[in-house]
């Protein structure tokens, strides 16, 4: 009952109108280094943005699947990113544990 009622209410609301401009940009293909961003097997991936390494400049991270390795990809002034490096930690490429 309570799913109906806010899917009425949801529908009772006042819409937004949508306005020009607000929809999403095409999609494009990172590249870094000169190669076009791609993950290991099985494709999935978890990119963000951040700056990794603090020099006011975003750096792409993207989080990988395949074994839990995050792959940084830093950039520079011009706004261009460098080959991908696995992130490491003590010496070891870093893993986040996950339930595969």
């Amino acid at each position: 009952m309570l799913t109906w009622t806010l899917v009425g209410l949801s529908l009772c609301a006042p819409q937004e109108p949508a306005r020009a401009g607000s929809g999403f940009e095409a999609p494009v293909r990172l590249s870094a280094g000169g190669k076009v961003i791609a993950v290991e097997e099985p494709d999935y991936a978890a990119p963000c943005w951040h700056d990794v390494d603090g020099d006011g400049h975003g750096d792409l991270i993207v989080g990988q699947f395949k074994d839990g390795k995050l792959q940084v990809f830093r950039g520079d002034a011009k706004a261009k990113l460098a080959g991908g490096e696995w992130l490491m930690a003590e010496g070891d490429v870093a893993q986040v544990p996950g339930v595969w």
